[in-house]
Formats: structure tokens, C-alpha cells, sequence
């Protein structure tokens, strides 16, 4: 996402992966602790391994790019469509679980979205994250308060989506969004799972703060921490403690 121009485009998509990559791998085994009261154990690892793999298949770019925190750039006028479909692929590959085929879909349903556009306004880019939103929910029939990924997915599609219409900045749109999903992350930890391996733990999965809804808050929390042309995880880092507790900040493991 390009900061200086307000739109979204292939270096800021780049700058935003390969930040969401980094901040998967210092977080791994805090997203595994929040996933071994609840799930396989294995939620940290698996995304690590295949953010890992996404981040390997980015452009390098070019140094010195302005309105990106990494300093990279995709080339100019590269399509947005096929960088979410790499990432989506690479993660359907790669990640174990349900996490892959979520995560998955995801992106590529973000990349139909955007099919051969080479930059995209606030309006446009909720257009997108809500295209991706709704094949999670299709692909995993999921609604919110299932306690997984939707319930900090979806209300940070809707609060991008609001923010952009009343015609907020590309920057306040995605700081709605990632200020939505941490929301939406912190009311999944009362809820009592209906969907995936923490539903079989029925009124024991209560209290426990959901890994899925955790690492999506990560994904949109880089996402504006990169656009504000901040370090994504010193931003992080800092927001882990005000919105994460219980959970991803504290290391209690949900």
C-alpha cells in the first residue's frame, strides 16, 4: 500500500506480506500456546512455515521506494491479482490444517477481486478484503461467534468498508479495520467453539482467546501498520498488550 499516493498497489502488498511474514515468526510460539488449549498445537508453526513460503516467492523489489516502511517496491504497474493468487496457493501448499485452506482462499479470492488492477483506492480495496471475507466464510461455513478467523475477519471488512465510504484515507480505513479485527479477536475468548477442533472441547473452549482470529488480527494489523510507513512490528508489539490480553500478549496461551 502506498502511503504517499493513498492507494494500494504491488510494493505496498509486497511491503505488507513480507511484514506479516516477519511478525508471524516472532509471534510462533505464542499463536502455538493460544492454539495447544484449544486445537492441534500447531497454528504458530504452521503459518510461520508457510508465510515463510509466501515471502520467498515476493518480488525482491527495488530499494528506496517512497510510501512503503520496508523500503521495497513491486515493479510499476504490476497487476495486484496474481500476487494474491501466489500467496494463496503457496499457503493452500504449504500450511497444515484448516488454516491453509482458509487462509488460502482467502487471498485468492482477494485475487479474483482485483484480477488485473494495478492499484486500488480505499472503496476499491474494502471491495477486495470483502471478497476475500466471504469466500473464508463459504469455504469454512463459519458465521461470527463460532470462535474462529470470521469474528475478527468480519467486522474488520465491515468497519474498512464503512470507513472508506464515509471517505476516509486508505491510512484510517485500514487503522478501522485492524482496530476491528483486534475487537473482534478479544471477544472470541468467552465464546464457546461450533466450528473445527475446538469444538469438540464444547464449554471448554470457553476462555480460551481463538489462534485463528489471533493471527488474522496480525494480518490486518500489518496491513495498517504498513501503510502508516511504521515499522509493522514495533507497532505490533506495542498494540499486543492493549489488545490481546489473556492471550497472544500475556504468552498464558489463551
Amino acid at each position: 500500500m502506498s502511503a504517499a499516493a493513498g492507494v494500494v498497489d504491488a510494493a505496498g502488498v509486497i511491503a505488507w506480506l513480507r511484514a506479516f511474514a516477519a511478525e508471524v515468526a516472532a509471534r510462533r510460539d505464542e499463536l502455538t500456546d493460544l492454539d495447544a488449549a484449544i486445537g492441534d498445537a500447531d497454528h504458530g508453526v504452521n503459518m510461520d512455515r508457510g508465510m515463510q513460503a509466501v515471502a520467498a516467492k515476493l518480488p525482491a523489489g527495488e530499494a528506496g521506494a517512497a510510501g512503503t516502511s520496508s523500503g521495497e517496491a513491486g515493479p510499476a504497474g504490476t497487476p495486484l491479482g496474481p500476487l494474491f493468487k501466489t500467496a494463496g496457493m503457496t499457503l493452500v501448499s504449504t500450511v497444515g490444517g484448516a488454516a491453509g485452506p482458509l487462509y488460502g482462499t482467502l487471498f485468492l479470492e482477494m485475487g479474483k477481486a482485483a484480477a488485473k488492477r494495478t492499484t486500488l483506492t480505499a472503496a476499491e480495496w474494502a471491495g477486495v478484503v470483502s471478497a476475500g471475507v466471504a469466500g473464508v466464510r463459504m469455504r469454512g461455513k463459519a458465521q461470527a461467534g463460532d470462535k474462529t478467523m470470521v469474528d475478527a475477519l468480519l467486522p474488520a471488512a465491515e468497519a474498512l468498508r464503512e470507513a472508506a465510504g464515509s471517505g476516509a484515507s486508505l491510512a484510517a480505513a485500514c487503522r478501522a479495520a485492524a482496530d476491528a479485527a483486534a475487537e473482534g479477536m478479544r471477544a472470541t475468548t468467552p465464546l464457546v467453539a461450533r466450528k473445527g477442533r475446538a469444538s469438540y472441547l464444547g464449554e471448554r473452549s470457553a476462555g480460551h482467546q481463538d489462534p485463528g482470529a489471533t493471527s488474522t488480527w496480525l494480518l490486518l494489523e500489518t496491513a495498517a501498520a504498513t501503510l502508516a510507513g511504521g515499522a509493522a512490528g514495533e507497532h505490533t508489539g506495542g498494540a499486543a498488550g492493549e489488545h490481546a490480553p489473556g492471550g497472544l500478549a500475556s504468552g498464558e496461551g489463551g
